[in-house]
């Protein structure tokens, strides 16, 4: 947030913010000596996922988080929405990201939203304080962009479901204790309405969770095998064949295209227009800073431009008066296609400032700033296909913000 739009605040919230500002700055961990991921899509080992954990747990301890939950699932119930102020804070400081993103972001508002009393009082707390992990069992081999043609089955049984299937690019599953699965519970229904949604526990027999390998080399994607794997029926979230609609909660929440999450940030590390001119002017091509490059000051020019315009269209987004009634979401969803492929504008521009560098890896003690630069590039394409890809984010926005005719 820039200082411009700090003194706008209202005496409350910034006193909040320089509050949450000094917490941040005093107890922001040290680096731990060995790699960190660059955001909750890479977590792969057991000390990188204990260190993440650790550092949510310290800052729901603090208070820091669900501040817009109600206080009965272990929020705080504050009707300031200044879960926003925290998450601008740990971003600005560069602390660690809240590893439990899939809960906090799309999980728990989600359960918060069609969830039972019991189903709230039971998830959400361990949610916000990361005893327990969320998955997101959404994508198969077969559905991904077309997600109405997922083929696992829930199948009832006298005392829950059986689940059959297979699903893939699943974040964090092998660190989570539940999942948030859509599986059909109608064969001969319309395929939006025999999807149901469950809330899966990742400890029940018959369930295999494969490790994926990106080209990184990095882990955190998996692929989860389902062999009649039983769950409860209380394990149904909302009403049986409501899953299509209670999904596309879920991807609103996820597509950042609504407010109410626990805490923390969807998106990797923030790669800036600032900290890319940086880079810039410390890297040397031909005997001069890359800096001096009249196509690479042009270019980080236009990102400034495209950085600043997003981050008042966020402002506009909240402002009421500011969106038109009969498209409140068209300014978010946009976003979240802007959002994403700026970092990958950005990145691959810090790419090339770094020239032939750029091809050096991790563990290269030649590599500038430790290889960071090319690996949030590869990584960057990972935001353009979460949540739905950039092609399938412009169609949405087109067809059903704008009204527009679909292409053929």
């Amino acid at each position: 947030m820039s200082a411009r739009a700090e003194e706008t605040e209202s005496k409350e919230n910034a006193e909040f913010r320089r509050e949450v500002r000094a917490w941040i700055e005093a107890n922001k961990p040290s680096h731990p000596g060995f790699k960190l991921p660059q955001s909750f899509l890479e977590v792969e080992s057991e000390r990188q996922f204990t260190f993440l954990r650790d550092w949510q747990r310290k800052v729901f301890d603090a208070g820091y988080l669900g501040l817009d939950w109600p206080a009965e699932y272990g929020g705080k119930g504050d009707p300031h929405k200044r879960q926003r102020i925290v998450s601008q804070e740990i971003s600005r400081a560069s602390a660690p990201f809240l590893v439990n993103v899939i809960g906090l972001q799309w999980a728990g508002p989600t359960i918060l939203a069609y969830g039972t009393e019991e189903q709230k009082k039971r998830y959400l707390k361990p949610i916000l304080s990361a005893e327990e992990i969320w998955c997101q069992g959404f994508s198969e081999p077969g559905a991904g962009s077309d997600l109405a043609s997922l083929t696992a089955t829930a199948e009832p049984t006298d005392d829950g479901w059986v689940v059959t299937g297979h699903k893939v690019w699943t974040t964090l599953a092998h660190f989570a204790s539940w999942m948030i699965l859509l599986a059909r519970t109608d064969s001969q229904a319309h395929k939006y309405a025999g999807i149901s949604y469950f809330l899966f526990p990742m400890d029940a027999p018959g369930v295999t969770v494969q490790p994926l390998v990106k080209m990184t080399g990095e882990g955190g994607f998996n692929q989860v095998i389902f062999d009649r794997a039983p769950m409860k029926k209380s394990a149904l979230l909302g009403q049986l064949g409501q899953g299509w609609q209670i999904a596309m909660t879920t991807l609103t929440f996820e597509r950042g295209a609504a407010e109410g999450t626990g805490g923390g940030s969807a998106t990797p590390s923030e790669s800036s227009v600032r900290a890319v001119a940086q880079l810039a002017k410390r890297v040397r091509r031909e005997g001069r800073p890359a800096a001096d490059d009249p196509v690479i000051r042009d270019r980080l020019a236009q990102l400034w431009i495209t950085e600043e315009a997003l981050r008042l269209t966020g402002q506009r987004a909240r402002t009421a008066g500011l969106n038109m009634e009969d498209r409140p979401l068209a300014t978010r969803l946009m976003n979240k296609v802007v959002y994403s492929e700026l970092g990958q504008q950005l990145t691959e521009l810090a790419c090339e400032a770094l020239g032939p560098d750029a091809g050096l890896w991790l563990g290269d003690p030649c590599a500038p700033d430790k290889a960071e630069w090319p690996r949030a590039y590869m990584n960057s394409f990972g935001v353009t296909i979460g949540g739905g890809t950039s092609e399938v984010q412009r169609n949405i926005i087109g067809e059903r913000v704008l009204g527009l005719p679909k292409t053929k």
